[in-house]
């Protein structure tokens, strides 16, 4: 059971972390329904309408679909998009639902990867465009600064969330108290404003104005835009904090700023221009500026490192090839820098900002990505909901009903923006979604050619016997295959003629639970002739350590030593043809991930000098 001051640093933590992108919201949410591509007049009819929308929205979303029910589908602790998949695929596992849900899954993941970039870009935008509202003389500075900000972001990535965590908890908990406030100032001086709570107002809104009210859920879905970030960071914090953080501080908060704003609109419609810095008096403008701006980069850093997670996990579960991991944390293993993904993301990021220009020009992009997600996410937890939970299928199909028809709703009024910029995120996430098929399928077609005529163990072993001279010390085949003989064993067998005094297959395998339990770690198995073959496990949020498991045999009874051993590792050379598999233009793309791939050496740390690669040409 957790402690009074585990479960107070948790909440504040979860404050700083999880809330960041749905806590940037109220910047450009209010805006967009009001002067975006779809503007509405700034009246008591459609203030109010908007409002209740966006109530009920956070309601039935965030606190009922998210927080109330998605977030208990966990896997082990673990939330996001991979995690569900691994869980709904252990469900449906030998059903014909398996395909289409690992489609959904990872379609899923390919989204996240568009919202990952789009995210920093519209929240720093929108924070420092309060220069405008303070000067309009400082309006020409705003790309540029956002610019300047963004590259320091980047730039300091690779320090980890660790070295500034400490910092987000305060500045996020002090900008939530600042939304709470402002808006409460506006309800104090307009109460009528909360009428908006009743669900009639945003009924009627739609009687009144019918096409436009529906494409004014492109906007309103903004308020809901990193709900997934609840469900996706909770194996950092738990579900107990977030969900305490939620109902008891966030999400008030966001709501009385909302309405806050709704209020300031009713007493003054000029304010629509910047709703959220004409909140605060002229005095206090600047300031809001400068908080706004680090609370939009502590957003941007939660996306971001979520990007960083979300990679490792697919290359743990066989998506994405191997690529330099960071460790930026000796306490924390999910604080994790990829180099080559963080200089990716900073160029496209960079690139919108200057293609878009402003915050309502990117608020056209934004949404696409969120609303399928969202979608994918409704669709994964039925499955859990009806086969792992076997809820009472009257609830289960009124409540999923109730989703999917808001779901619909919105991702529908975002397809419009497809024109708009909306391209950008689906294109984003039709390159991840290739390249994370292409290579799973890839290596499913290339293990079977390179195991199509496997040899068996013992019968290999038998064959040899007293034919191959044995040399001194221990050699450490690595196999992606727990069954027959490594290639890489035959290799040095046919060039060498030799054979090490002890021998040792090993074959890393990587579950679909986050983490595996140390007493599961390691299986051992002895063969003739001094040879073992042993399997190492790790789950999908762990990193391989091949040295560190050969040190612990000795509670098998095997002392080894890694700085002593040789390593042997097969590297196959993909070459493309005609062969049935995949299309040619696939399979040029598959090499190509190959051959970008880390080396082995590194990903399961290897000692360098004590590794041996023997290559070998495979046509798929």
């Amino acid at each position: 059971m957790q402690s009074h001051g585990s479960t107070r640093a948790l909440f504040i933590g979860a404050v700083g972390i999880v809330f960041g992108d749905i806590g940037t919201s109220p910047l450009y949410a209010i805006k967009e329904c009001f002067v975006g591509p779809h503007p509405l007049a700034v009246d008591r009819e459609h203030v109010f309408g908007v409002l209740s929308l966006i109530f009920w929205s956070v309601t039935l979303v965030v606190s009922l679909k998210y927080v109330s029910i998605i977030m208990r589908a966990d896997n082990k602790g673990e939330g996001g998009s991979l995690a569900l998949l691994a869980r709904v695929s252990h469900l449906t596992h030998g059903t014909r639902l398996t395909h289409w849900v690992g489609i959904l899954g990872i379609f899923a993941a390919a989204l996240f990867f568009g919202d990952s970039i789009i995210t920093p870009a519209i929240s720093v935008l929108s924070a420092v465009e309060g220069l405008s509202v303070v000067s309009p003389v400082l309006e020409p500075f705003v790309v540029p600064l956002t610019l300047a900000i963004l590259v320091v972001m980047f730039a300091i990535q690779h320090r980890g969330t660790h070295s500034v965590g400490a910092l987000f908890g305060p500045v996020m908990l002090t900008w939530f108290a600042v939304l709470g406030t402002l808006g409460v100032i506006q309800i104090v001086q307009n109460p009528w404003v909360l009428l908006a709570l009743n669900p009639y107002h945003a009924i009627y809104f739609f009687a009144l104005d019918g096409w436009i009210a529906f494409l004014t859920l492109g906007s309103v879905v903004l308020v809901v835009t990193g709900c997934e970030a609840l469900y996706t960071d909770m194996g950092h914090f738990g579900r107990r904090p977030i969900r305490l953080a939620w109902f008891y501080f966030v999400g008030p908060c966001l709501l009385l700023n909302y309405f806050g704003q709704g209020a300031l609109l009713l007493a003054d419609p000029e304010a629509a221009s910047a709703p959220f810095f004409n909140l605060a008096p002229d005095w206090a403008r600047l300031p809001l500026v400068g908080l706004a701006t680090m609370a939009a980069v502590i957003a941007s850093q939660a996306v971001i490192s979520g990007a960083f997670s979300l990679t490792r996990q697919a290359i743990q579960l066989g998506y994405l090839p191997r690529m330099r991991i960071v460790h930026t944390s000796a306490q924390s293993i999910g604080q994790v820098y990829l180099p080559g993904l963080n200089w990716t993301l900073a160029i496209c990021v960079f690139l919108l900002v200057l293609g878009f220009q402003s915050s309502s020009h990117l608020a056209a992009a934004y949404g696409i990505a969120v609303t399928g997600t969202m979608m994918i996410d409704l669709a994964l937890v039925t499955i859990v909901i009806v086969i792992g939970w076997r809820w009472n299928r009257w609830l289960v199909g009124a409540l999923v009903g109730l989703f999917a028809i808001i779901d619909l709703a919105y991702f529908g009024a975002n397809m419009t923006k497809v024109l708009h910029g909306g391209w950008f995120p689906l294109v984003v996430a039709t390159i991840a979604f290739v390249l994370l098929t292409t290579w799973k399928r890839g290596r499913a077609i290339l293990f079977e050619r390179v195991n199509a005529h496997n040899l068996d163990l013992d019968t290999f072993l038998a064959s040899i016997s007293d034919r191959a001279p044995r040399v001194a010390g221990t050699a450490v085949f690595m196999t992606a295959n727990s069954q027959g003989v490594p290639g890489a064993l035959l290799h040095n067998l046919k060039h060498n003629r030799v054979m090490h005094e002890r021998v040792i297959i090993l074959c890393v395998r990587t579950e679909e639970t986050p983490y595996v339990f140390v007493d599961r770690r390691i299986e051992l198995s002895a063969h003739s002739n001094n040879v073992h073959r042993m399997m190492l496990r790790y789950g999908f949020m762990e990193d391989p350590n091949v040295p560190d498991a050969l040190t612990r045999l000795k509670e098998h009874g095997l002392e080894i030593d890694p700085m002593q051993c040789s390593f042997f590792l097969s590297r196959e050379v993909v070459v493309p043809s005609e062969n049935p598999g995949m299309a040619l233009w696939r399979e040029r793309l598959f090499a190509l991930m190959s051959r970008s791939a880390t080396s082995a050496m590194s990903f399961f740390r290897l000692p360098p000098d004590r590794v041996v690669e023997l290559g070998t040409q495979v046509e798929i």
